[in-house]
């Protein structure tokens, strides 16, 4: 299906310009390329989102932590 309807005329398009809008894509876009041994885990982007705001929260609390209560390698419990 490469022609166009007969309705239609090429010259009503305009120049074509291939890739004129590839930098805003970059610059904007929100996708993330999974690795693929990461992208086996995760079944779909809910569990993907729900495992990386799980990780956000602990990194949040583990911040907000006491220094005299983190405890380093070989410390006394």
């Amino acid at each position: 299906m490469d022609e166009l309807r007969s309705e239609y005329k090429r010259s009503d398009f305009g120049v074509l310009v291939r890739g004129k809008y590839v930098e805003r894509l970059r610059e904007k876009s929100n996708v993330v390329v999974l690795d693929p041994r990461v992208a086996e885990l995760f079944p779909n982007s809910a569990a993907v989102n729900s495992a990386l705001l799980s990780l956000a929260e602990v990194a949040r609390r583990s911040a907000r932590l006491p220094r005299s209560r983190v405890r380093g390698p070989g410390a006394l419990v």
